[in-house]
């Protein structure tokens, strides 16, 4: 088990391989599939995004309401292919990882190459448990997209495991 506190840097990187268990602290941001296309949207129109992409760690995640005494509610991945047409794009601006479930294709295999950034898988059904990791909660941007707005989080010891690194890929290991 390995412990991240956030920004990553290349050197935390070099020391990871696929299938280490991590445990992240700092500030992640959240966005989904409408956040990523008006994120598209404007970079394409160039205009500033909602947050420094530069080491950044972005969690595909829309966190359910937050009930009397929470933080927030239930904050579970969803399914990383869905960013697949924005994240090669997000890694060349000098995002750094993010934390989804399941596998992603092969452009965004080689956009972590490239930076050398990282995909972090964490565990699906298991949003109740990852949201005990989350100390606080600010929505940022797209408040009109709901639990899909982007939202700034600071987390510690958030258990997730290094899926793609470098050309290492758990989904394809035999």
């Amino acid at each position: 088990m390995k412990r991240l506190t956030l920004p990553l840097t290349d050197d935390m990187l070099n020391e990871l391989n696929v299938g280490d268990e991590v445990y992240i602290s700092g500030t992640i941001y959240t966005a989904r599939d409408a956040a990523h296309q008006r994120m598209a949207e404007a970079i394409n129109a160039k205009k500033p995004l909602p947050f420094e992409m530069k080491d950044a760690v972005i969690y595909y995640t829309g966190p359910t309401p937050a009930k009397p005494g929470q933080i927030v509610g239930s904050s579970g991945p969803t399914t990383s292919c869905r960013m697949d047409a924005f994240a090669p794009r997000l890694y060349d601006l000098g995002m750094k990882g993010v934390i989804g479930k399941g596998p992603v294709g092969e452009n965004v295999k080689q956009a972590i190459k490239r930076v050398n950034g990282c995909y972090f898988a964490a565990t699906g059904g298991a949003g109740a448990l990852l949201a005990d990791s989350i100390q606080s909660v600010e929505v940022i941007a797209y408040e009109d997209l709901g639990p899909e707005s982007v939202k700034r989080m600071t987390v510690k010891d958030m258990p997730v495991f290094v899926a793609v690194i470098r050309d290492q890929d758990i989904y394809s290991l035999d």
